[in-house]
């Protein structure tokens, strides 16, 4: 039995987990992100030291971006790999706590070591410790429980041979993974134990591909062949199962059309006969219009969640059923489904083989020309927006239509909250799966710099672009250092617009006329943020944490930037746009439920409030 502190047993034991899918084996752990603090410093701090030639270390700028950037590259790598990211007690702890959130919300595993209290309590309180009068036992990390999939305090070294491979279990869970937590009270990481040798030897996880029920298989057999008007909901779940050629063949031997979630967009190709792109709040034309009369729908890895669903108003066929293949049981037991509880790709090879025994042979004639016409309709509508031009500066349509063409078949683009994943998710052109890396299922702001890291740090031969806003920049721009530091290629599309413009675009929706989320100086007469721009030199910002930096103002100044920004390499580009926001990606008969008040003395409000009771009507319930 090796004797060594419960901190050096940890990254012995990160060094040695690995995961095998299909016969390949790769290592979990790629390494480990932190910032030191008097909780970890002399625990884990000294354990990462002595272990440097197996676990890396990466120094980062801030707890929440290290747990994007793990949460990035373990969505890039199919969830089959990920870091482990440390953190001293008090603040450096709670800031990895929407890091948590957000990987456990979109399902992506990440291993959290906060530091904490000391759990002999022989001096209390300690430095940056919260004390409860009613609980002795409860400290900061205790916020982790309600976003981590599986949450333990470490009060005794012996703890950690029950911990870890319950943490692993949940990690390597194709159902259950999201953010596992082992808080780690600071005396205990010092502590040395006997531990037994096969706690840190080598150990493989097999990650399986679970099948069908053959009887609930039949009954969604049935369903399908019986169905006129069925269609294909492609989430996040199809690209992690590896399921893509299964959904191609899928697809165009039965003749159903398909629709993408912001985390399923890329799982066929965007000139796939039977693609017909975004659905939902943020669909487009075709997406909508095939939903809206289909009279089954089959949701292949996808939470269902409100965007996609246009808050349960897309499917308007009284009759609509369900068929749901997910590899997590509650997500199959939605909207009242046949629920396929198993792995993506499996089921739909099953599926198949099923639908060709029963002699299905697909869709009508006259089916498979309404889907060949909104296809090429919505084509030519995304080329149409593509070229909306501005008098004054560029247009954020033309900006996407040129870092597309500037990404071209191998590049990748990352984004996150405000209005660009809106506009992305319906005109972006995506060649393939993991060349479209959105972070939708939080909505995180200040997610884009620290998750095009972990995406480049995945991918490294791969041109990763992060698209962002200047509100999101502003919130998190400071890993474009880290970036610098270790060597990470990746262009940086700021899209300068001087305010939150997707909120501001949403307060006017529901009735609000105000300046609470515009860049603008205070006018001391009003109140109100009508002043001049705010003075805020992003070049200058971007140059000082280490990019490399480019202006463009015009669509011929910023594909010059795009292609030189492809002859930098080993460290970040950042290419400053002024954008002019009011030439914008329409909205295609889409609605998201964001209730207004029921009683103003606004007249714009009030006429607001008569719309969303209009559109509340079409909201249904599947049971």
């Amino acid at each position: 039995m090796p004797r060594t502190t419960v901190a050096q047993a940890i990254v012995t034991w990160l060094a040695n987990q690995y995961v095998e899918r299909d016969g390949e084996r790769q290592r979990f752990f790629e390494g480990v992100f932190g910032i030191f603090g008097h909780g970890i410093v002399a625990g884990m701090g000294e354990a990462l030291e002595a272990a440097q030639d197996s676990v890396r270390y990466y120094q980062t700028r801030n707890e929440q971006a290290m747990v994007h950037t793990a949460a990035a590259f373990a969505k890039q790598s199919q969830r089959l790999r990920t870091f482990a990211c440390t953190s001293s007690i008090g603040p450096g702890a709670t800031n990895m706590v929407t890091g948590a959130a957000n990987a456990t919300v979109n399902r992506l595993p990440v291993l959290l070591l906060p530091g904490d209290r000391f759990a002999t309590r022989r001096v209390r309180p300690v430095l940056q410790q919260l004390e409860r009068p009613e609980a002795g036992d409860l400290s900061v990390n205790d916020a982790f429980r309600s976003v981590s999939r599986y949450f333990d305090r470490i009060e005794r070294p012996e703890m950690l041979i029950d911990a870890l491979p319950a943490a692993m279990r949940v990690l390597t869970s194709q159902s259950e993974t999201g953010a596992a937590t082992l808080a780690l009270p600071q005396d205990v990481q010092a502590e040395a134990w006997d531990w037994p040798e096969e706690l840190l030897a080598p150990r493989t996880w097999s990650i399986s591909r679970p099948r069908p029920d053959t009887g609930l298989l039949a009954r969604a057999a049935d369903l399908i062949a019986a169905a006129r008007r069925p269609m294909i909901v492609s989430g996040g779940g199809t690209i992690y199962s590896g399921a893509t050629d299964a959904l191609d063949a899928f697809a165009t031997r039965f003749g159903i059309p398909v629709v993408e979630t912001q985390a399923g967009k890329g799982a066929l190709g965007w000139d796939h006969p039977f693609n017909l792109g975004a659905m939902g709040s943020a669909g487009g034309r075709a997406g909508n219009a095939i939903a809206r009369d289909a009279d089954l729908v089959i949701a292949i890895g996808t939470r269902l969640s409100d965007f996609p669903t246009m808050s349960w108003t897309s499917w308007q066929d009284p009759d609509v059923a369900f068929v749901a293949i997910n590899v997590a049981e509650m997500d199959a037991a939605k909207a009242a489904a046949v629920p396929l509880a198993a792995d993506a790709r499996v089921t739909l090879e099953e599926l198949h083989a099923s639908l060709n025994e029963r002699g299905f042979n697909g869709a009508s004639v006259e089916r498979l020309g309404r889907i060949e016409k909104l296809r090429t309709d919505w084509n030519d509508e995304v080329e149409r927006v593509l070229h909306l031009a501005s008098d004054t500066h560029i247009s954020q349509p033309e900006v996407i239509r040129l870092v597309n063409e500037a990404a071209g078949e191998d590049g990748v683009v990352v984004a996150a909250a405000g209005g660009l994943p809106g506009d992305l998710h319906k005109t972006w052109r995506a060649a393939g799966p993991h060349s479209y890396h959105m972070e939708y299922g939080y909505s995180t702001m200040g997610y884009e710099v620290a998750g095009g890291m972990g995406v480049a740090m995945a991918e490294p031969d791969r041109r990763v672009y992060v698209m962002l806003g200047d509100g999101s920049y502003l919130m998190l721009a400071n890993e474009i250092a880290t970036a610098y530091q270790e060597g990470i290629s990746m262009t940086i599309v700021l899209l300068d617009n001087h305010g939150f413009r997707c909120i501001r675009n949403l307060s006017g929706a529901c009735g609000g006329d105000n300046h609470f989320n515009d860049f603008r100086v205070r006018d001391q007469a009003s109140g109100s943020f009508s002043g001049e721009a705010l003075p805020i030199d992003y070049a200058a910002n971007a140059a000082s944490l280490g990019a490399t930096v480019l202006t463009a103002d015009t669509p011929a100044e910023l594909r010059a930037a795009l292609a030189k920004s492809k002859e930098i390499n080993g460290s970040p580009v950042a290419i400053v746009v002024e954008v002019n926001p009011d030439p914008a990606v329409p909205d295609y008969e889409s609605w998201w439920d964001v209730p207004v008040a029921e009683v103003s003395t606004s007249k714009r409000v009030r006429k607001a409030r008569k719309a969303y009771e209009a559109s509340l009507k079409n909201e249904r319930s599947f049971v």
